[in-house]
């Protein structure tokens, strides 16, 4: 029975993915916590390995299409893999334990509900930052966005190795902020390559220190393939901004179910 939830677990994210394209670390970690009772640690691993393995195919296909900005993923990372790495080293000084669970469950919160708020508000958003663009000194911006896409990979990156979340959405979000004038779609590409590269580096640092399961990952990638490819079909046919905020309720429901649950203890 534990399989199937775990199949049926991939299935429920990948369609929601496909249809949305809300971020399934964003989805996947917290099911896994509050749904099948796995220990926090152990699901933040297994995700950021199952993120890396789904999303690379994403990657194959920006990166044929030429929607893949290599400079920005490079200045992400400069960031991002330096603050991954010494994470990974804090997580493994710290060890498993209740003080380790608990600040997963919170970091994951925040993220969760940063996340639901920016994909239920995401029009209104990307038109203040568009506005706000305009009154920016180009030449100010074009100075200061290397220091602070640096910057933003470092902030991801302890993010992303904490939580399993922030390399989709949040990554996109600061992208937008700081690279106005760059083609949305080398963005999506650009997000794209740099989260199944850190999430590929986190979720191996995971699994070097005990904290992943891989035969979950195999049932959760079993359940998520099919489960992205109905999920693009059901976006074909349904309202995308309808679907968004189904999800991003849902994300504010388990975000704040998960507060309460560390408040409560």
């Amino acid at each position: 029975m534990q399989e199937l939830g775990f199949i049926l677990a991939g299935l429920v994210v990948g369609t929601a993915v496909g249809a949305t394209g809300v971020g399934g670390g964003s989805l996947m970690t917290p099911i896994l916590i509050l749904f099948c009772g796995i220990k926090p640690a152990i699901a933040v691993g297994t995700d950021l390995l199952y993120a890396s393995i789904s999303k690379a195919f994403g990657v194959a296909l920006h990166g044929r299409n030429g929607s893949v900005n290599w400079k920005i993923v490079a200045w992400m990372s400069a960031g991002s893999v330096p603050a991954t790495l010494l994470t990974l080293l804090v997580l493994h000084l710290v060890g498993a334990g209740p003080g380790l669970d608990r600040l997963i469950k919170l970091v994951l919160a925040a993220a969760i509900i940063t996340t639901a708020t920016f994909t239920l508000l995401q029009d209104p958003i990307l038109r203040l930052m568009k506005n706000c663009g305009i009154a920016f000194d180009a030449q100010a911006l074009l100075r200061w966005q290397r220091p602070l896409t640096l910057l933003s990979g470092l902030l991801i990156g302890t993010l992303v190795t904490i939580s399993s979340v922030g390399a989709g959405v949040i990554g996109m979000m600061l992208l937008l902020l700081l690279y106005p004038k760059e083609r949305p779609i080398a963005l999506v590409g650009s997000d794209l390559a740099h989260a199944v590269l850190i999430t590929g580096i986190a979720g191996l640092g995971h699994a070097g220190i005990g904290s992943v399961d891989c035969r979950m990952l195999v049932l959760l990638l079993t359940g998520a393939l099919p489960g992205i490819w109905l999920g693009t079909r059901i976006g074909f046919r349904l309202s995308p901004r309808l679907l968004r905020r189904g999800v991003a309720g849902f994300l504010i429901f388990i975000g704040v179910t998960m507060v309460t649950s560390v408040l409560a203890r």
